[in-house]
């Protein structure tokens, strides 16, 4: 196909260069400058700059960050009144507005440069075609896809919108994430390193190991009647046994649905009764930090609400996780639910059992030597579901975000290259659950796909104190360190002698991820966590995209505290006013991305026209992130937070009407509206205006009980932070809340109201604005 590249605003002229020396040379005795940059202008080009005397920078090679960032494809002018440092000679302080990668680093670097982005970055906008065929070609393909690489159309008002990649083509991630690695000679390379909730509680995987047991499942899975195109639900913890059982689903065509161990037992029947799955996969128990949460319990509850829904689920696969709760207190069900145990074969004995008839203590038999450590491979068009995941939409049912398998399995490899410069030789560690779509791009496929060694961590960052982070570290030698805000800002607020009584000396990128980083956060992860000497990659993407879309290249470019810099290869963002016009050079509005990439989405799950609806027809012929950005004058992107109904608490999405549900159900709420707020841990926090039933007085214990139903119903997670109590709430005359007066009401930002008088009832406002505090 030919190219799709149309206008691209770039930066309008060359970039401010920096020297940086302890004692600064006067403009006029630095002749390389004005040759190598400005020729013989006379104009003293750093009367615009800020020159620190207290960092040294005895070269001029530094400079080659800058020198082109003129043609990146951001759009705005020159880089102007900043202060700048360099990896490892300098702590970054408020008042330092670059980072600068050192030449070391860019030396060895994947993308060393800002001439090598943009030279690959053209390539995969006007050339998409050739410049993902060349990436997917290193992946192993049964039958290769058809001479049409990619066919797209985002525009709904010329039709059904589409997108698919590789289509034709004939592959199994499982294969390219286990079995390539292993046959190119890796097989006894660590694959997962798992570190238990309780200290010393750990154990590896080799990439053979890892193999083996992911193919006793996927034979278990074939044996109960799971086939291609089939769901599975896993509702696991971060066991090692979450990602083998992804791996195992991907292994024989399944699609799994992995659900976050957190989500309420309603929850977890809304998205059973939607997906209709052949196996509930779960453990009976997990202990994170001191507190033990019943899994089985939970999932009891939520098949038991299925089948009176008309779903019923055969098989229920149990892990043992005796750490938490020995299976003798777990309560069972004869006929459905089987212990993982008593299926998986030891794989270092080589002995068959014929005939068993042990029966436990629950019933089952032990066929614990049936299933093999081979499988058979499935192999699946790239166009075939891989997975669902469950995120929160603005209606309160959740939608079900579809990824397939090709596209998807190409670009979080090459996300995951990239944006963390990744070699061979690091150990990484993401602290996302698989529950999340983090923990499937990032924990998961884009890692082993690269033949990565993992970290998999069962427990809470904080237990059992603050330093629990670092000394897991420190412990693996983890030199890829990829995080959330809200951690970071958590860690923060405990003080920086819990990070430096360890040594992190292993540490080389830092990653940032689930929300914007503040740049206090951005600076405090930099100079503490990674003692001025590692890049941050400070990733901007979403469930629907499948991998990161804007972000930095460890070497390529200096970066911004709290920005995520520029967009990944073949991505093509725009910001848009509310009619849909993009806006060039230095902006706000709303950011769209025009043009697909492979690792899109779909669909969502027997509802396109809700997917049409919901990301394509605010801005025809635009993919909307429900995202608000800033592009600054140098073309940096600045992202703002969400637009619409949903609220990014922790990195997790909660749709406002979810929380607005739970709360109603409440037999003493009459009507509930909520916002999001800032919140200095969490990036947002959920705030509820909550209007009681008549003749009920405000109480406390009413408080903590509304907040329990939001509990009981959604999860711990998205538990209001504030309970307002509301007299009525501000509706037009047509009986819509006004939830910009809520915000402002909710943000102290009182001055900021604007014009009540639309307001079917203003006097409401003032009932609000006096209940503030109550």
């Amino acid at each position: 196909m030919e190219g799709r590249m149309t206008h691209h605003p770039i930066i309008n002229s060359s970039s401010c260069i920096y020297s940086i020396s302890a004692s600064p040379i006067p403009i006029s005795n630095r002749p390389w400058v004005r040759s190598r940059f400005w020729g013989s202008r006379m104009d003293d080009p750093f009367t615009t700059c800020s020159i620190s005397p207290k960092k040294k920078l005895t070269t001029s090679n530094h400079l080659r960050h800058v020198e082109s960032m003129a043609h990146l494809p951001s759009g705005a002018g020159r880089i102007t009144r900043l202060n700048a440092l360099i990896l490892g000679e300098a702590l970054a302080s408020e008042e330092d507005d670059l980072v600068f990668p050192s030449e070391d680093f860019s030396r060895h670097s994947h993308v060393s440069s800002p001439h090598k982005y943009l030279e690959m970055y053209r390539r995969s906008v006007q050339d998409p075609a050739g410049f993902w065929s060349d990436i997917a070609s290193e992946f192993y393909w049964r039958e290769k896809w058809s001479q049409q690489v990619y066919s797209e159309n985002f525009d709904i008002r010329k039709g059904k919108i589409k997108i698919e990649w590789f289509k034709g083509g004939m592959t199994n991630i499982c294969y390219n994430c286990l079995d390539r690695n292993i046959e190119s000679g890796n097989g006894d390379k660590i694959a997962i390193y798992w570190e238990g909730n309780e200290p010393g509680l750990d154990t590896s995987l080799t990439y053979n190991q890892l193999l083996a047991r992911v193919c006793q499942l996927a034979n278990y899975l074939k044996d109960v009647g799971v086939r291609k195109g089939d769901a599975v639900v896993i509702y696991l913890p971060m066991l090692m046994e979450l990602p083998i059982a992804m791996l195992a689903c991907a292994r024989i065509g399944a699609v799994h649905s992995v659900v976050f161990a957190g989500f309420s037992a309603e929850s977890l029947a809304q998205r059973i009764i939607d997906c209709r799955p052949k196996v509930v996969i779960t453990c009976n128990a997990v202990r994170r930090g001191s507190k033990i949460i019943y899994l089985k319990d939970i999932v009891d509850s939520a098949l038991l609400e299925s089948a009176e829904n008309g779903i019923a689920i055969d098989v229920c696969l149990t892990w043992e996780n005796d750490s938490a709760m020995k299976k003798e207190m777990t309560k069972w069900i004869k006929g459905r639910d089987i212990w993982w145990q008593m299926f998986r074969r030891v794989i270092a004995c080589m002995i068959y059992v014929q005939n068993s008839d042990f029966v436990n203590g629950h019933g089952c038999l032990d066929v614990i030597l049936k299933y093999p450590v081979t499988c058979d491979v499935e192999w699946v068009d790239a166009e075939d579901p891989l997975f669902l995941l469950y995120t929160s939409g603005s209606t309160g049912k959740p939608k079900g975000v579809m990824h397939t398998t090709g596209g998807y399995m190409v670009y979080t490899a090459s996300t995951f290259k990239y944006a963390f410069d990744y070699k061979s030789t690091d150990i990484y560690w993401c602290t996302a659950d698989c529950g999340w779509i983090t923990g499937h791009s990032y924990v998961t496929y884009g890692p082993l796909l690269n033949g990565a060694t993992v970290v998999v961590f069962e427990g809470a960052p904080s237990y059992p104190d603050v330093g629990r982070c670092w000394d897991i570290v420190d412990k693996y030698k983890v030199s890829i360190f990829y995080t959330a805000p809200t951690l970071v800002r958590s860690l923060m607020r405990e003080g920086d002698e819990h990070v430096s009584r360890y040594s992190r000396k292993s540490l080389r990128v830092l990653g940032s991820v689930g929300e914007p980083i503040n740049p206090s956060a951005w600076r405090w992860f930099f100079n503490v966590v990674g003692d001025a000497r590692c890049p941050i990659s400070d990733t901007w993407w979403q469930t629907e995209t499948g991998g990161f879309m804007i972000t930095p290249l460890p070497g390529a470019w200096p970066q911004k505290p709290g920005s995520a810099t520029f967009p990944f290869f073949g991505v093509q963002p725009v910001i848009v006013d509310e009619k849909g016009v993009e806006i060039e050079g230095e902006c706000s509005g709303y950011l769209c991305v025009k043009g697909s990439w492979p690792g899109a989405f779909r669909t969502l799950y027997g509802d396109h026209r809700r997917y049409e609806t919901t990301y394509f027809s605010a801005f025809p012929g635009y993919y909307f992130s429900g995202d608000g950005c800033s592009r600054d004058k140098d073309g940096y992107y600045w992202l703002t937070g969400r637009v619409d109904d949903v609220i990014n608490v922790s990195g997790h999405r909660i749709g406002t009407a979810e929380v607005e549900s739970a709360l109603v159900s409440h037999p003493q709420c009459a009507e509930a509206a909520v916002v999001g707020v800032e919140h200095e841990v969490k990036g947002q926090g959920i705030y509820a205006f909550v209007t009681l039933v008549e003749g009920v007085p405000y109480s406390d214990d009413l408080r903590k009980s509304l907040v329990m139903a939001v509990r009981n119903q959604i999860g711990a997670f998205a538990a209001p932070d504030k309970i307002h109590w509301a007299p009525g709430l501000p509706k037009t005359r047509s009986g819509k809340i006004m939830r910009r007066i809520l915000r402002k009401i909710a943000s102290r930002q009182l001055d900021e109201l604007g014009d009540t008088s639309t307001l079917a009832d203003p006097t409401v406002v003032d009932q609000l604005i006096a209940l503030a505090d109550c």
